[in-house]
């Protein structure tokens, strides 16, 4: 096989020979020095005729090489971290069952529905299109008049309380203003579609509405790094420490999670139960399977007859209500002369998964108001339910009225509904598919539902508060989750047994059965209308999981006399709200009105804490005045010191078993 060979080289030519006696340099002297060496050009590209850039290294001065030498170093030491971090989460998770569905909220059908109406209207899809065109045009021209110089109106602006953008270069950077603004157009245009089709199921099309926001809170430009002003300064003043710190909490919380990403809201270590939150004194009296009673110290030397027992949700730990000293509702109680009972409920494992809403009825309210009326030598107690304690104890009273029991003398309901027709966005998560995977979900865990579910659930109806602010400070910015007794508390999740849960979410969220006159427990068909006792009943403006309107309409099932008063704040300020803090208002209107819009016209509105007022009421309920109670010397031998040790135990794997 022939081969072709090489060209030969071409020889190198000989310089030409020069005269030495001309060539020979001149002397040097002191007066005049050798030159500098002219500086190293390079000749341009012969293709394009530009001179190349000089070296990187020379257009910086040593201080910003090191400076960028740093943040390179640590952008590698955060990469590496974070894939750390998610190597062990994804091993953690290689040994767990695959999902149970890859929609675990099903809303891939109501989804599909709302587009196929969509499509069905192509008149309105092109004026929307054309609405979201014309208004880019808008924002464009904008850009253009603020770079000519000119002052220039926002085309869109966040909505009011969205935090998101409140850093000042949100809206004095030119780039992050445009990018701020057209994020605004899209999401609202995207949302605004799906809220106004027509011809949809109304619940399907709100799951919709709420999985569409939550997509587009996703998408926010605030969530990334390279599009988030505050963060990218951050990086760039700590030299890129930032970015490492947050890869660092990125991997703890993985870890926390074990496995799953659980988004740290406060710093956890700096609260502990007994010490510094719930650190009323007091005695746990009684104790069954699924609860503590709890009987506090008197702070009065007198003290009302009738005794009052607080039931607080069970989702939750009772210590919402003992915080801190001067938030302490339990602490304002007892100095208002009332003896005071908490049931702090058990954080259940798979020994109880088999405990029903009937069970809670008989050993939670008919059991601990027993335990009670013996502690106090008295036949009657007033009584307390807050959100879903609430719930559980109008069914009691329901069942006690249907059997003639009144040792009940009145009610308090804190943010709590009885009718779910109106129960807020809550409902998305009932129907019948997510209740079998939720099954599902707690058959795997062993008869109940993680902690974690539960906490995941609440978060995602105020993602941008609870998810997406923490994800940014703690990930983003790598800032540490400060210290914060509430959302210590709110981190501070229970589980829940499978019978128990499955019953409230499909009689009450789905079926609506008590409000309905069709829930049967305990041998009984349960009638609000036959409650005849004195009924308060407090509600929260911006209360998101019982809306003010929902639990309207449940104090309207009573058959006796009711108080409904209306608080500023949500669901825990507008409950949690000491006089002393001197924050939000309260609405009263003592009229009984048939619709809320009526009750909302005639209402006054008072400045700060309710509590005042419920406390009267409360008084005026309470009996005659007796010697102050000491938990120590009543007829039930105390068991241990208060908060007890239901409170303590947490909700990890290890607890459940």
């Amino acid at each position: 096989m022939a081969t072709a060979k090489a060209a030969p080289k071409p020889k190198k030519k000989a310089a030409p020979k020069t005269d030495k006696s001309q060539a020979k340099a001149p002397p040097k002297t002191a007066a005049s020095p050798e030159p500098p060496p002219p500086p190293k050009t390079e000749s341009p590209n012969p293709a394009t005729g530009v001179p190349p850039l000089p070296p990187f290294d020379t257009l910086l001065s040593p201080e910003q090489v090191k400076l960028v030498e740093t943040l390179s170093a640590n952008l590698a030491r955060a990469a590496v971290t974070a894939q750390g971090a998610i190597a062990e989460a994804a091993l953690r998770q290689a040994d767990r069952p695959a999902a149970l569905t890859p929609d675990p909220f099903h809303v891939a059908p109501a989804l599909n529905e709302v587009m196929t109406r969509l499509a069905a209207q192509p008149d309105r899809l092109m004026r929307a299109q054309a609405d979201l065109f014309s208004r880019y045009m808008d924002l464009w021209q904008s850009a253009a008049r603020r770079a000519a110089g000119e002052e220039v109106a926002p085309v869109v602006t966040p909505a009011a309380g969205d935090k998101r953008f409140n850093d000042p270069d949100w809206a004095s950077n030119p780039m992050f203003d445009m990018m701020k603004q057209s994020y605004l157009l899209s999401s609202n245009w995207l949302n605004s579609l799906v809220a106004e089709v027509d011809g949809v199921d109304p619940a399907t099309k709100r799951r919709v509405e709420f999985f569409t926001k939550m997509l587009t809170d996703a998408f926010s430009p605030s969530n990334f790094l390279m599009s988030n002003p505050a963060a990218l300064r951050e990086a760039v003043q700590t030299q890129g420490e930032s970015i490492v710190r947050g890869m660092e909490n990125f991997a703890a919380d993985l870890e926390r999670g074990g496995g799953q990403l659980a988004i740290s809201q406060t710093d956890l270590a700096k609260f502990k139960v007994g010490e510094n939150v719930a650190t009323a004194s007091g005695k746990v009296v009684y104790q069954n399977d699924i609860l503590q009673l709890l009987q506090f110290d008197p702070s009065t030397e007198a003290v009302c007859e009738i005794p009052l027992l607080i039931f607080p949700p069970w989702i939750n730990k009772f210590y919402i209500l003992d915080l801190r000293p001067d938030n302490s509702m339990i602490r304002w109680l007892t100095s208002q002369g009332f003896t005071v009972f908490v049931a702090s409920w058990v954080n259940p494992d798979r020994k109880l998964a088999d405990k029903t809403f009937e069970d809670y009825m008989i050993e939670g309210v008919y059991d601990a108001t027993q335990q009670v009326m013996t502690q106090c030598g008295v036949d009657k107690v007033n009584t307390v339910g807050y959100c879903i304690g609430g719930t559980l104890l109008s069914v009691a009273l329901a069942h006690m009225a249907a059997r003639g029991d009144k040792r009940i003398n009145s009610a308090t309901f804190f943010a709590a509904q009885q009718d779910f027709a109106e129960a807020g966005d809550l409902l998305l998560f009932t129907n019948e598919q997510w209740l079998r995977s939720i099954e599902q979900q707690m058959d795997l865990a062993g008869g109940f539902l993680p902690s974690q579910s539960m906490a995941d659930t609440f978060n995602a109806l105020r993602g941008n508060d609870l998810i997406w602010s923490f994800f940014v400070s703690n990930y983003l910015m790598g800032k540490e989750p400060r210290p914060f007794d509430l959302l210590f508390w709110n981190a501070d999740q229970t589980r829940m047994p499978k019978a128990l849960h499955l019953f409230y979410l499909r009689n009450f969220y789905k079926d609506n059965a008590l409000a309905k006159g069709e829930l049967t427990i305990g041998g009984e068909r349960l009638d609000l209308s036959k409650v005849k006792i004195p009924v308060f009943v407090q509600s929260s403006k911006e209360d998101h999981i019982a809306p003010y309107r929902s639990v309207f309409r449940g104090a309207k099932l009573f058959g006796g006399p009711v108080t409904f008063m209306m608080a500023g704040s949500g669901h825990i300020a507008g409950v949690i709200n000491p006089p002393g803090a001197n924050k939000y208002q309260h609405w009263i209107n003592e009229q009984t009105c048939e619709s809320l819009e009526t009750w909302q016209a005639g209402a006054k509105e008072f400045p700060g804490s309710w509590w005042p007022y419920w406390g009267e009421w409360l008084k005026a309920r309470s009996g005659d005045q007796v010697p102050a109670r000491d938990p120590s010397k009543g007829k039930l031998k105390p068991l241990e010191d208060a908060p007890g040790s239901f409170v303590l135990v947490k909700s990890n794997e290890a607890d459940a078993g």
